[in-house]
């Protein structure tokens, strides 16, 4: 028999994984939020492919470099390494918005080139992010999709969103509910 497609959760990273640093250009800045690692191990432990996709324009605009953002994105895997949890892979735009690039959010593209290196199921998949543009791109892409939105906020995504979370935490749990009950 032939290898089962994966399901995955694809995460943004900023005010999703880690607290929301404008142009985070160093690692030391790059901070983990309460409950992401907890929520990715939970994610983990019930066999989903777990993928970061973000844009980091910041690049484009000269505030960083691409082995710079290599050096964050190796500390924001250690820091969830160090609670037991991993990220299978991750995606970025390093483009201005300005520049018209097909991979940059909302566009699908990260989340299918993804699916395509993975072997990734999308319809069995999901997108966590906290803007309009991640809940676009996961709809896009044929995925579910959960916006992370504090209480009390509002934000037009709510409405097109599968299922709004006050935290990742929380919506990893809803990813486990929904998702493990699919494939059941």
């Amino acid at each position: 028999m032939g290898r089962v497609p994966a399901k995955a959760v694809f995460l943004d990273r900023d005010d999703t994984i880690s607290r929301d640093v404008p142009y985070c250009s160093r690692p030391e800045d790059l901070e983990l939020l309460p409950m992401a690692a907890q929520a990715i191990r939970l994610l983990n432990e019930n066999g989903f492919t777990v993928v970061v996709v973000t844009n980091q324009s910041g690049i484009a605009r000269g505030y960083f470099t691409e082995e710079t953002l290599g050096l964050i994105h190796q500390k924001m895997r250690r820091d969830l390494e160090a609670q037991g949890a991993f990220i299978d892979a991750i995606y970025y735009c390093p483009h201005h918005p300005d520049e018209g690039c097909e991979c940059r959010k909302p566009s699908p593209t990260m989340v299918l080139q993804a699916a395509r290196e993975l072997d990734i199921e999308l319809a069995q998949s999901y997108v966590i992010g906290d803007s309009e543009m991640d809940v676009e791109m996961g709809r896009r892409a044929g995925c579910k999709t959960v916006l992370v939105s504090p209480a009390g906020e509002a934000t037009a995504g709510k409405q097109q969103a599968d299922f709004v979370a006050g935290d990742i935490y929380q919506a990893a749990s809803w990813v486990i509910s929904t998702g493990t009950a699919e494939t059941a």
